[in-house]
């Protein structure tokens, strides 16, 4: 079945008391149990599971094509379960450059409670391959990473981890499984921050984990979902599950006004370098057409002059919004490294850039204006 297919059916059913074809938001905490002493559809306390719950978890894992998927109340959530999966002494490879909440996690949080972790250049195979050791349990790539767009060859990673012994987990959030498969090529786990491309609104809060087979990982992160008690509300299931059936459809479009925007930046007199996947000089170019559909709506740039003169580009947009989040119909920019803090890989004069769904000439003739402004 073809992925627009999927998003429109999977996890939904006309309501077999109503008929109604939209689902029904579920706000019950409690189920009444039957005098035989079983639940009805073995639903018994919203921790544990919830209807819209369930249907989002069967959506995107087949949307993702895995055997299961686990929903928590935000992507750090999702993020911390993973880890929270392994044991303290067990070792963690991750990105360099990896969105700063991940990194945060793994340096505060599962540090101090024993596990142990390495940052390396994840683009470099031989850079990932040197830090294994003989407790490395899981090696977590982001790709395109957050905000350099760097690109990571999945399969090439995917085989240092099998000789390794180790897992494999991807966070797809930024290319959606529209445009990019961690699980067909072998990866373990795929993340995904629903608040964003998902649920395509701006407007809710959420995460999931998506396992390409079931067994003993599988059921650690359904009890490590059932039992901290990180999950999401049956609105906010209900708003990603509506969110997602237009993903394929808005994802098109966030592409096609991004590679706009990249070509256009890539030529403009105030911008120093551009990061986008789909411009042909960007170093990531090839492994991403060897494992994206397209190259996404996510880019940054560098401005010419540094961090005053990036901060006051911002201040000179019409349309585009400053702004932290990406995902939604609107067009955000933001400076990473102001937001990131002492910790940050982000040069000074980045601004990262989620592409929204305007039209991409209103989008360049802003970037145009508040460029011309730039010593």
């Amino acid at each position: 079945m073809h992925l627009e297919t999927l998003a429109v059916h999977a996890g939904h059913s006309p309501d077999p008391a109503t008929g109604a074809v939209t689902p029904s938001i579920s706000l019950s905490t409690t189920f009444e149990r039957s005098a035989d002493g079983t639940y009805r559809d073995g639903f018994v306390y919203a921790r544990a599971d919830n209807p819209n719950r369930r249907a989002l978890e069967q959506c995107l894992a087949r949307l993702e094509g895995g055997s299961g998927a686990v929903a928590f109340s935000s992507g750090q959530a999702a993020t911390a379960a993973v880890l929270h999966s392994l044991r303290p002494g067990d070792h963690v490879i991750a990105p360099e450059d990896s969105y700063f909440g991940t990194a945060e996690l793994l340096a505060d949080q599962f540090g101090p409670w024993g596990l142990e972790s390495t940052f390396v250049d994840m683009t470099d195979a031989a850079a990932v391959e040197a830090a294994v050791r003989p407790n490395t349990r899981l090696i977590w790539i982001e790709t395109p990473s957050n905000p350099l767009i760097r690109t990571t060859d999945l399969r090439a990673v995917v085989g240092i981890a099998r000789r390794a012994a180790a897992l494999v987990a991807c966070d797809n959030t930024w290319p959606t499984p529209v445009l990019q498969r961690p699980l067909e090529l072998g990866v373990d786990l795929v993340m995904h921050a629903t608040t964003k491309y998902l649920g395509g609104h701006s407007d809710t809060l959420g995460g999931v984990v998506v396992a390409r087979e079931g067994g003993e990982l599988f059921d650690r992160l359904r009890k490590i979902q059932t039992s901290a008690g990180a999950v999401p509300s049956p609105f906010e299931c209900w708003l990603v599950l509506r969110g997602i059936r237009t993903l394929p459809y808005r994802m098109r479009a966030h592409c096609d006004n991004a590679t706009a925007i990249a070509r256009f930046l890539e030529s403009a007199a105030g911008v120093e370098r551009v990061h986008y996947p789909g411009l042909e000089r960007d170093p990531g170019y090839a492994v991403a057409a060897s494992q994206m559909r397209r190259p996404g709506g996510m880019l940054s740039f560098c401005v010419r002059g540094g961090r005053e003169e990036a901060m006051a580009l911002t201040a000179r947009l019409k349309i585009i919004t400053r702004a932290t989040s990406l995902g939604g119909p609107e067009t955000l920019i933001e400076h990473r490294a102001s937001v990131e803090g002492p910790r940050t890989r982000a040069p000074e004069n980045l601004l990262r850039v989620s592409v929204g769904l305007e039209h991409p000439e209103d989008l360049i003739e802003d970037l145009r204006q508040a460029l011309e402004g730039v010593r």
